[in-house]
C-alpha cells in the first residue's frame, strides 16, 4: 500500500469537450513533471441536470468514451469523433462539413496519463476495473467492500487489457492518530448526512444505496427521512458510530494499524486521506505518523 498525490479533475458531463479535458491534463502533467492523474466522475441527475443544465444520459458509456478520446490525444493520434459508445451528433443544420481530423501540437510528458474513476454503481465499477488505472470509491469500508463491489470488480478485471497494470484502489478517509482522538470522527457526520440523506432524490440517491448495501439499511432510511425533513443535525447524529470508525483512520496508533491491515486485505493499494490537524504543522505530523505505520505494516 502506498500514499500518493492525486491531481483530480471531476469531468462528468461537461460541455467543454473531451479533447479539451485531454489537453488540460497534458498541460498539468507537464507542470507537475509527470505526477498528475485525470479523475472522472459522472455525478448524478440532480447535479448534472439541475445544476449544470446538461442531460444526464448514458453515464457509463460517456465516461468510457472520454477515456478513449483522452488516450488518443495523449498518444498524438489524429482524433475523429465517431460516437462509438455515446453518440452526440451535431444538430441538423449545424457544422460546416469541413471538419478535419487533427492531433495535439505539443508532445505530452506521458502518452498514457493515469485515469481514475469515482464509480459507485455496478456497471460503472465494472467499466472502471476494465479500462481505468485507478478507482476512487466513496463510502468504502473494508468489511463491506467485497459484498458491495466484489462481483463488479471481478467482471471488469476479466475483460481488462493484460498490457495495462493492475487497477489501483484508493481509500482511507480522515486521519488523526493518537490517544483520545476518537471524538474527531464526528467531524465527518455533516458531510455523510448530506450525501446519504440529501444528495439526490429519495428514489435516486447513489450514496444512500451504497450505505444501505454496506449493512446500514435502517440507518440509511432514518438518515434520509430526517435530512429530507430538514432535521439535518438529527440526521448526522443517526450515523452509526461503527461506520465512522470503520471508514476512517482516526484513533490510537494500534487501531489505525489494524484499519490499514483491513484495507490492504480488502484490496486497497493506495491511500486517499485527509488529515484532521488544526494547523499545517499538526497535519504534517499526522502524515509522518501515518507513513511510519504504513512502512511498518
Amino acid at each position: 500500500m502506498r500514499s500518493s498525490t492525486l491531481l483530480n479533475y471531476s469531468a462528468g458531463f461537461v460541455d467543454a469537450g473531451d479533447e479539451v479535458v485531454a489537453m488540460e491534463r497534458a498541460g498539468l502533467d507537464a507542470l507537475s513533471d509527470g505526477r498528475c492523474m485525470l479523475g472522472l466522475g459522472a455525478s448524478g441527475p440532480q447535479v448534472i441536470e439541475g445544476f449544470h443544465g446538461v442531460r444526464y444520459a448514458a453515464p457509463v458509456a460517456r465516461t468510457r468514451e472520454i477515456i478513449e478520446i483522452c488516450r488518443q490525444v495523449w498518444r498524438r493520434e489524429r482524433l475523429e469523433h465517431h460516437g462509438r459508445h455515446y453518440d452526440m451528433p451535431l444538430p441538423e443544420g449545424e457544422g460546416t462539413g469541413l471538419g478535419k481530423a487533427l492531433k495535439i501540437i505539443t508532445h505530452p510528458v506521458r502518452d498514457d496519463i493515469p485515469v481514475a474513476i469515482a464509480g459507485l454503481g455496478p456497471r460503472s465499477v465494472e467499466m472502471t476495473a476494465e479500462v481505468a488505472d485507478a478507482w476512487l470509491p466513496a463510502f468504502y469500508t473494508a468489511e463491506a467492500a467485497s459484498d458491495v463491489w466484489g462481483e463488479a470488480l471481478a467482471a471488469g478485471a476479466a475483460k481488462r487489457d493484460a498490457s495495462r497494470a493492475p487497477l489501483e484502489v484508493f481509500a482511507g478517509g480522515s486521519v488523526a492518530i493518537g490517544e483520545g482522538t476518537e471524538g474527531l470522527r464526528d467531524l465527518a457526520r455533516p458531510q455523510i448526512a448530506l450525501y446519504v440523506g440529501g444528495m439526490g432524490a429519495k428514489e435516486k440517491n447513489f450514496y444512500n444505496d451504497i450505505f444501505r448495501r454496506s449493512g446500514y439499511e435502517e440507518a440509511a432510511d432514518e438518515i434520509q427521512e430526517l435530512y429530507l425533513a430538514g432535521r439535518k443535525d438529527e440526521a448526522a447524529a443517526a450515523i452509526p458510530d461503527e461506520y465512522l470508525a470503520s471508514s476512517s483512520l482516526v484513533g490510537p496508533a494500534g487501531f489505525v494499524a489494524e484499519r490499514l491491515a483491513a484495507l490492504r486485505e480488502s484490496g486497497v493499494t493506495a491511500l486517499n486521506v485527509g488529515f484532521l490537524g488544526r494547523t499545517p504543522e499538526e497535519r504534517v505530523a499526522q502524515c509522518e505518523q501515518l507513513r511510519e505505520l504504513v512502512d511498518a505494516s
